[in-house]
């Protein structure tokens, strides 16, 4: 594929310093970059080459900074290029370099934007990971809609993603499930025993109460009949159902799960469960590993600052040397009944990643997740000493409902909260997906039911998918006055660019010629809500565009008595519907053919 803008400038200005610097390495020559200059008065593009080659070169950034400076203006699809204090070269391109960009996006088609920079990284995205327990609230929902804008991210910058989901089957909370779905069971059996009379023979007492049991419940007395009760329908022996009770309501929390994130278009690669980590042993054999090389101990842990929690007692432990990386304090491996705790799970589960050849780890939690990330990054410090593989982790913090700027709650059949499935319902996945990412993953969002669904230029769901069926229209009517061709990218990458120089074009060019460089940016900060951002700009840009051309007739897209201009016009419009696809594409957004 050609290149973009900025590898061009880029080998431009690379050609430019080894005729200055003849010596200059190819490792050194791999760390200057070229970007864009936030300010328009200072330029379009910088780099940094004069700092990086400085040292090499044995001259003062400065000095070196004007001498590229000269030679970059001698370039051919250079305009000008200036030294801007203390180093940097600011750099103007002829209005034909920019031009030039049309056919190059054209011809890549939703491609455009691929990039190579994540050198093929095998990175395993970890998001969603719910415990299966009931269903997907909207916490879920926005760490599902980071998680999958994140992996498709690094997937078109050049990553080898893996996308996975940590099925929580195992520990207290999956009991609790058994409990209550053995509950629904009795009453689909006929038992009319009440949540206060069960509660109070559960260990622990009910915790789950929805409605959402209900079906498990009536799906085990057809399966099992009175099999798995007592006489008179009364509570068994555990050891008589807890067993098939509990895969049968794992089973259908999971099936409810996936479903959900259909309806949002989110699948993973794999999905893992800790109960068969757990099982297969494999927290005993990461322990044992750790334990030999001298990571693993019997201690008795300092007591908590501030308060003393109920359960806390000076006792000894099995600890893992979490403090020797990283950590403030060492992490205990076992609780006072002899189980796992979980973070012995979770080194096992970092641990098969690993071994599955993950390179990054990006675990996607919530942002009640925050005190877990340093021990666990701890263990994979321990895990992995020789740096093969490392862990991220982005916190998502909550979101907000409303209605008209009111708080509300939604959910019909858990009565406590908003379901990912009722928000779908309400506004549709797309509008979800791209509101969730207009908000950093760490910042609390508000999600007003009636402004993601407002079509107004606040809203900017609508305002950039406005801007595509806005191309798309005139791309259609182009058809009907010249014929089909008129859709037809390829022969639209043909068109005479040259007559594009209205200022307004240019700068619509300039910004469709930024998206390489915005994926590969976002990419690097696990930043998907750029692509938002970007997206709103350049739709922002096209509006105008748009808005000029009713205001000034000769503006227009299509003009009768003006063949060639109209065909460079259509095509810079068909370029801007690639670009909105490519973008939406990453977030996970189905673009539109026209509003209704």
């Amino acid at each position: 594929m050609d290149q973009n803008i900025y590898a061009q400038v880029r080998e431009s200005v690379l050609a430019v310093l080894t005729e200055l610097v003849p010596s200059v390495t190819e490792e050194v020559l791999a760390r200057v970059e070229v970007s864009s200059v936030r300010e328009a008065q200072h330029g379009e593009l910088a780099t940094n080459a004069a700092f990086i080659v400085a040292k090499a070169a044995r001259k003062a950034p400065a000095e070196l900074a004007a001498a590229l400076a000269e030679g970059l203006t001698a370039r051919p699809e250079v305009a000008s290029a200036e030294w801007a204090k203390p180093g940097f070269v600011n750099i103007r391109l002829k209005p034909q370099a920019w031009r030039a960009q049309i056919p190059l996006i054209l011809r890549a088609g939703e491609a455009y934007g691929d990039s190579s920079v994540g050198n093929g990284t095998r990175v395993n995205v970890e998001y969603v990971s719910a415990n299966p327990t009931g269903p997907m609230h909207i916490g879920h929902c926005r760490g599902a809609v980071v998680g999958d804008a994140v992996a498709r991210l690094l997937q078109k910058a050049g990553y080898k993603v893996t996308k996975e989901f940590y099925v929580n089957d195992a520990g207290s909370q999956i009991t609790a499930l058994a409990w209550a779905a053995y509950w629904r069971y009795l009453r689909a059996l006929g038992n009319p025993i009440s949540a206060d009379e069960f509660s109070a023979k559960v260990p622990g007492g009910l915790q789950y109460q929805g409605e959402y049991l209900v079906p498990v419940g009536e799906a085990l007395a057809r399966t099992h009949g009175p099999s798995l009760a007592g006489p008179d329908l009364s509570i068994a022996d555990p050891a008589v159902w807890f067993e098939p009770v509990r895969n049968t309501a794992v089973a259908a929390m999971m099936q409810s799960i996936r479903e959900d994130l259909a309806a949002l278009g989110v699948e993973h690669d794999i999905f893992t469960s800790e109960r068969a980590l757990v099982e297969a042993g494999a927290v005993e054999k990461v322990i044992a590993e750790l334990a030999a090389r001298g990571l693993v101990y019997e201690g008795v842990l300092e007591p908590p600052k501030g308060k003393l929690p109920d359960d806390w007692e000076p006792r000894p432990q099995l600890l893992f040397r979490a403090t020797q990386f990283g950590d403030d304090v060492d992490r205990p491996l076992r609780k006072s009944d002899g189980s796992f705790t979980y973070f012995a799970s979770d080194i096992a589960y970092h641990q098969d990643k690993i071994a599955r050849g993950a390179q990054i780890m990006i675990n996607v939690w919530g942002a009640d997740h925050g005190g877990y990330v340093p021990r666990m990054q701890a263990a994979v410090r321990a895990l992995a000493p020789d740096g093969r593989a490392q862990l991220e982790v982005l916190l998502c913090q909550i979101v907000h409902v409303l209605r008209a700027g009111k708080p509300i709650r939604m959910s019909k059949r858990a009565g406590t909260f908003v379901t990912m499935r009722d928000l779908i319902d309400e506004v549709g996945r797309d509008v979800i997906r791209f509101i969730m990412l207009t908000r950093k993953n760490d910042a609390q969002m508000e999600f007003d039911l009636e402004a993601v669904l407002a079509q107004t230029r606040e809203n900017p769901v609508f305002y950039v998918q406005y801007a595509h069926a806005r191309c798309r229209s005139v791309l259609r009517l182009a058809a009907q006055q010249l014929g089909e061709a008129a859709l037809d990218e390829a022969a639209l990458a043909e068109a005479p660019i040259d007559a594009l120089t209205d200022e307004g074009e240019l700068g619509l060019i300039r910004r469709l010629a930024t998206w390489p460089r915005t994926v590969e940016t976002a990419a690097l900060a696990r930043e998907p809500h750029r692509i938002a951002f970007f997206l709103y700009d350049l739709a922002a840009d096209f509006h105008t565009l748009w808005n000029r051309g009713r205001d000034d007739a000769a503006l227009r897209f299509l003009l009768a008595d003006a063949r060639e201009l109209t065909l460079a016009r259509l095509a810079l419009v068909a370029a801007t519907a690639v670009v909105i696809r490519s973008g939406l594409a990453v977030m996970g957004v189905t673009p539109v053919e026209e509003m209704r």
